[in-house]
């Protein structure tokens, strides 16, 4: 295999473990809503799992069109058309950080505590409804 090849199967890749955490993402956000209905923020704990998974997946997405596009074919049209998706994925990125989070990712959090992840995150919410 030649390393255009091998870049190119990598990028691939990286394009379909993208795809795989948006879904897996989406279908465990679905699960543990549906399984936990009952508690009363179930909407808003479903919309933050969502959204991380889908931050997730478009880094991925980002990193797999940077790797083929530079690797492969560095001409100034194509570099230009991966800055474009490059910023338009960066914006869709900040959107939903601040959908999610409610502040900017450069923004310090309210609390001196580093930011809880996962089910840390989900007991503090649980706590707050």
């Amino acid at each position: 295999m030649t390393f255009a090849e091998v870049v190119e199967v990598v990028g691939k890749v990286v394009d379909a473990a993208g795809v795989a955490a948006i879904v897996v993402g989406a279908l465990y956000a679905a699960l543990l809503s549906l399984t936990r209905r009952r508690e009363g923020n179930v909407y808003r704990l479903f919309r933050r799992r969502l959204g991380r998974s889908i931050l997730l997946g478009l880094e991925l997405l980002v990193a797999a069109d940077i790797i083929r596009t530079v690797a492969i074919t560095p001409t100034l049209e194509s570099v230009a058309v991966l800055a474009a998706i490059v910023l338009i994925r960066t914006f869709l990125s900040f959107s939903l950080e601040l959908e999610i989070t409610g502040r900017w990712p450069w923004q310090q959090a309210p609390e001196q505590d580093p930011a809880p992840t996962g089910d840390a995150r989900d007991a503090r919410d649980a706590a707050d409804a």
